[in-house]
């Protein structure tokens, strides 16, 4: 479907909303900036702001939406198995973050983004909230493809562990990123990572590990 000029304008400005939290953000730290100032900077109100944002935590972590709407249309998709469906979302996203890991500065913003969310424990909160409503909507997703209710154990499980995906590849492209700045390459190892765990879920624990 093609996108109206409407949707364009309301994703060009929610980007420039985030665009514009993520260097005040880097800049002063979270406490230090106000959603008015976000306002300012982009000439809207702060009503407008909240409008597409309703907490200044998801202003700051606003990719994390972007995946919660890849995991609902992914896992929907019931001719395609959980596993390679996560790996789909996790490929893509790896893509549009190794293509702007492209120089020394900008590896050092992405390494003082992470740092500065982890010292901020109203981000850390959020975080951590936003990933339980991962595992709630994949949950219901698998549920449905089942007849399962989303509470039942094997629908919990396998949520839990597709999203324990999102962790690998988080802590391998940190790790990777201290050998390494070439996207292709970070893209190459990062993949590899991933696709050893995503492995391990679709063999499972059986025989794992190996004597």
């Amino acid at each position: 479907m093609t996108e109206g000029l409407r949707e364009r304008k309301k994703r060009e400005m929610r980007r420039q909303l985030s665009d514009a939290a993520a260097r005040m953000f880097l800049e002063k730290g979270f406490d230090a900036f106000r959603v008015a100032d976000v306002a300012e900077a982009c000439g809207v109100s702060e009503k407008t702001v909240f409008n597409y944002f309703p907490t200044k935590e998801s202003l700051v972590l606003d990719r994390l939406e972007t995946t919660m709407s890849a995991l609902r249309t992914g896992l929907a998709d019931s001719s395609v198995p959980p596993v390679q469906a996560a790996l789909r979302i996790l490929a893509e996203e790896l893509t549009g973050m190794t293509s702007a890991l492209t120089d020394p500065e900008a590896i050092a913003g992405h390494r003082r983004f992470g740092a500065l969310i982890g010292s901020t424990p109203s981000l850390r909160a959020y975080q951590s909230n936003t990933m339980d409503r991962f595992v709630t909507v994949a949950a219901e997703l698998l549920a449905a493809r089942t007849g399962l209710a989303p509470t039942d154990p094997e629908p919990t499980i396998a949520a839990t562990a597709l999203l324990g995906l999102w962790r690998v590849q988080y802590q391998s492209l940190h790790r990777h990123l201290t050998t390494t700045s070439d996207p292709v390459t970070l893209q190459t190892e990062v993949t590899a990572d991933v696709h050893r765990a995503a492995h391990l879920l679709e063999t499972g624990l059986t025989h794992w590990p190996s004597p």
